[in-house]
């Protein structure tokens, strides 16, 4: 019989309800700080408040309070966040801090437990420039046996016992994707082949990046219907293309809903899209026949996307997106197929 693997354990996957696929409740995004603007300086690195969050909205990884997502105070907010995320509705998220993130699969049980929302933790290895340096050497071998071994076995947290992974991911690369990321593509390959778990994948910011990670993963042998490819609202911005990446016939997410603001900091050359944008997008994309292979997300990593901070929280694909979509014309039965369904079908695996 099929399971899904939370935090807390196993359970069928009709038990999943609505899913986010792409988040993040702790982790460590420091490496990504960038240099503030001369004139902005002194805002950006004073205390998220009123007067600052205007700032950080603009330029969110010019705050080290805001990137430092793992903190005591940032951890206190996610959790109020799950709950308001469970209090409407929610169900699951799918947590994608892997090696180099500073995973908190301590945290993922304790929240997981009092809000009630199923958590799902990741294995993998995201970018080279984010490893301890020790492990920037790893064979692909290694990789295979760190990533079956905390599906299988999971991994001893102190204090809770064993905590089993549920996928791999977020698997991340640049672009070009740098050896150690070709090798962790390929390892998750191997191993998906072995498990049938599911597996989610975070590409470098080139259009052409999709493209070339789906093809290590695929000659490795992984299979394309348990792959996410993430991230692919700031990365292949021309329909026709994402189209012609879709024949590839992996999960097409959308995961960046609630940055609303077009000014892309890690990528300044590009307009980040709006809501409306992704939504609209996504609506071509089911007109096309696609509504079984989306899925969509927010991908929050940094505090001012918290309600403590004056952000959206984890509920806003469900209470604000959906609504949008009703609007325009999709059925509860699309919505359910991109929520409920495609999440399920994806995380699914027999072990």
């Amino acid at each position: 019989m099929p399971i899904v693997q939370t935090v807390l354990g196993t359970i069928e996957p009709n038990l999943l309800g609505r899913t986010l696929t792409h988040e993040h409740i702790a982790l460590d995004f420091e490496g990504f700080h960038c240099e503030p603007p001369t004139e902005f300086k002194s805002a950006l690195e004073s205390k998220i408040s009123m007067e600052t969050l205007g700032y950080i909205r603009q330029y969110p990884y010019s705050s080290l309070e805001n990137v430092r997502f793992y903190d005591e105070n940032s951890r206190d907010a996610a959790k109020k966040d799950v709950a308001l995320y469970k209090q409407f509705g929610g169900g699951t998220i799918v947590e994608n801090s892997s090696h180099g993130l500073k995973r908190n699969l301590d945290f993922m049980v304790d929240v997981s437990k009092s809000t009630g929302v199923h958590i799902i933790a990741g294995t993998g290895h995201y970018i080279h420039d984010v490893q301890d340096k020790k492990d920037t050497s790893l064979t692909v071998e290694q990789m295979t046996d760190i990533y079956s071994k905390e599906i299988i076995n999971g991994v001893e947290v102190d204090g809770v016992g064993m905590v089993k992974c549920g996928f791999i991911g977020e698997v991340g690369s640049t672009y070009p994707i740098h050896d150690f990321e070709k090798r962790a593509i390929r390892a998750t390959g191997e191993i998906q082949e072995v498990l049938g778990c599911g597996v989610s994948f975070h590409p470098g910011r080139d259009s052409a990046a999709p493209f070339e990670i789906v093809r290590l993963y695929l000659e490795a042998g992984g299979r394309a219907d348990k792959c996410v490819m993430s991230h692919l609202d700031r990365t292949i911005f021309d329909i026709e293309q994402l189209l012609e990446f879709s024949k590839l016939g992996c999960y097409l997410q959308y995961d960046l809903f609630g940055t609303e603001c077009s000014f892309y900091q890690l990528n300044p050359a590009v307009d980040m899209p709006s809501d409306g944008q992704r939504i609209n997008n996504l609506i071509k994309l089911i007109e096309e026949g696609l509504c079984d292979k989306i899925l969509m997300s927010h991908d929050i990593h940094t505090k001012h996307r918290l309600t403590s901070y004056g952000g959206h929280g984890y509920h806003h694909v469900h209470m604000n997106i959906l609504p949008r979509m009703f609007a325009k014309g999709l059925s509860l039965e699309q919505v359910d197929q991109m929520t409920v369904t495609n999440p399920a079908n994806w995380l699914q695996f027999n072990i």
